[in-house]
């Protein structure tokens, strides 16, 4: 039978043919054709050499529109719980020397294998440097790239990417770990560490009654996401704490935390340089969060006697005009803030928290305190019997004692924060009655000098 088969040799002959007629159309190219037109023609090619590709790219970068990017965010969060055999490296990190404690994250240039309703995708990390003109640091922005068949492309669209949404946002309610994030204005981003602070409603020593309101608020928060749209809110909450130092603000924020199992955004406001600034920083954080500025009197022109901000129609003297041409950086604006807590820039993101915090409330610009910007204002003051009986249960493990008569009656005439009591009842000794004692003669003293000092 005659075989119609060609010859090892005519392969070859046949090869090197082509080879050197592409290697003629190249050089024909090169020579005759200006670099434009050869651009448009490669440029043509690529698209046609593409089109027929079995293989399509769906890439998910960090940023979205002048914010986070919640897609990104999920797949980072639903890539860890895929992980097996099929990535070729991992990178692995730990908080603590637990046995068995490693967190396991795709590293820059990993690739690993996910199998979905019969569908292969594969996944990969990806890292671009960019020069950003008139900053002295590079900007570094990460990405996620899923490669999979162009014939599954309608499917990943439509089932697989909110599978990994899904996936995601259930593992965002039950997670184990909190972080605490800080802005590093030299690296112009968030730093984050682990949130490890014990706080809980269970142990905070507050007033029974406002625990308790402010527990429910929280609870109700998180089940009303179709009012807020419904009558065209942002799915925000604003809590505003105040009180002298000492009575419990800091806990407070740590146990709300924990409850709702948010992470935290712990914001300097003196490392803002500007408004612009304060709004790309706050679009950068995330769902599911908490936005802190602990001490607003002392970090923005919102406190009463700095620089007041004017009506948009009143001019500014000579004076004012000459601190502003002599700063280049011009720092934090009543407005600027107050854009972020209920102006057209309050929409970004979806079920957050924002808390301010202060020890002087006097000191702040009521425009600030109005209704609708800090929903529920909460009032941390010094400790009452019932506040000192969560201490003494904390602390002591009782829940009664015959000196408890006379410590309620020298909290009725004393000013005590909950710190200062849990100062006192840390004292080593292994004799409760000592404890008592000593704690009410530390009563007593501090009300022998507040009367003194007020004659």
């Amino acid at each position: 039978m005659a075989s119609f088969m060609p010859s090892m040799s005519t392969i070859l002959s046949g090869y090197a043919s082509l080879s050197a007629a592409i290697m003629l159309f190249r050089t024909i190219l090169s020579e005759m054709l200006p670099s434009q037109i050869r651009n448009y023609i490669f440029s043509k090619l690529s698209k046609s050499l593409f089109y027929f590709s079995p293989n399509f790219t769906l890439i998910v970068e960090q940023n979205w529109q002048a914010a986070s990017n919640q897609t990104f965010r999920a797949v980072e969060t639903y890539l860890p719980t895929i992980i097996g055999t099929s990535a070729d490296c991992l990178l692995i990190g730990s908080h603590s020397l637990v046995p068995h404690n490693l967190n396991m994250r795709i590293p820059v240039g990993c690739k690993t294998i996910d199998e979905f309703q019969g569908m292969k995708l594969e996944w990969s990390l990806h890292k671009e440097t960019i020069n950003s003109p008139g900053s002295h640091r590079d900007e570094v922005r990460y990405s996620y790239q899923l490669k999979c068949k162009r014939s599954d492309r309608e499917k990943v669209m439509r089932s697989y990417l909110p599978h990994i949404a899904d996936t995601a946002r259930s593992i965002l309610r039950r997670r184990e770990k909190l972080h605490i994030y800080t802005y590093e204005k030299n690296i112009c981003g968030w730093k984050s560490a682990v949130f490890k602070h014990p706080a809980t409603f269970a142990t905070l020593a507050m007033d029974p009654k406002s625990k308790a309101k402010i527990i429910k608020d929280l609870d109700t928060f998180v089940q009303q996401k179709d009012f807020f749209q419904r009558v065209g809110r942002t799915w925000k909450r604003g809590y505003f704490l105040h009180g002298p130092p000492g009575t419990g603000k800091s806990s407070l924020v740590a146990a709300i935390a924990n409850h709702q199992r948010y992470n935290i955004y712990d914001l300097q406001l003196q490392s803002v340089g500007s408004d612009a600034e304060l709004r790309r920083i706050l679009t950068s954080t995330t769902n599911r969060s908490i936005l802190l500025v602990e001490d607003i009197d002392c970090s923005t022109k919102a406190s009463r006697g700095r620089t007041k901000i004017r009506d948009e129609q009143e001019e500014p003297d000579q004076g004012e005009l000459d601190n502003r041409l002599s700063s280049s950086d011009p720092g934090i604006t009543l407005s600027g803030l107050l854009n972020f807590t209920d102006g057209l820039w309050s929409s970004f993101g979806d079920e957050r928290l924002i808390i301010f915090t202060t020890n002087h409330k006097d000191k702040l610009d009521p425009a600030l305190l109005r209704p609708g910007r800090m929903d529920l204002e909460i009032y941390m003051g010094y400790c009452t019997f019932a506040v000192f009986k969560q201490l003494a249960n904390s602390y002591l493990q009782i829940d009664n004692h015959h000196l408890f008569a006379a410590i309620e009656n020298l909290l009725k005439e004393v000013s005590v924060t909950p710190a200062e009591v849990a100062q006192q009842l840390m004292m080593k000794s292994d004799e409760l009655q000592d404890i008592l004692e000593s704690f009410i003669e530390f009563l007593k003293v501090k009300l022998r000098n507040e009367i003194e000092g007020g004659n």
